[in-house]
């Protein structure tokens, strides 16, 4: 999980923050996040984000362990 403490994310865009294309920067492409998404899903995980208004930000990447193997 990486947190800051930073203002935190809008709800209205805490919806649309994995969507292709959706961004708040005014010469942002919209792709990083659905990207990032799209390969940790890849990998049989999940990325997900959470916020509280003047709480900051959490993103947070869980993926499937493989138990270990003898040799």
């Amino acid at each position: 999980a990486v947190l800051d403490n930073g203002p935190g994310i809008p709800e209205d865009v805490q919806a649309r923050l994995f969507d292709p294309f959706f961004t708040t920067k005014t010469d942002g492409m919209g792709m990083g996040l659905a990207i990032s998404q799209k390969i940790v899903e890849n990998h049989g995980g999940r990325l997900s984000a959470s916020s509280h208004a003047g709480d900051g930000a959490v993103f947070r990447i869980t993926l499937p362990s493989k138990g270990m193997e003898k040799t």
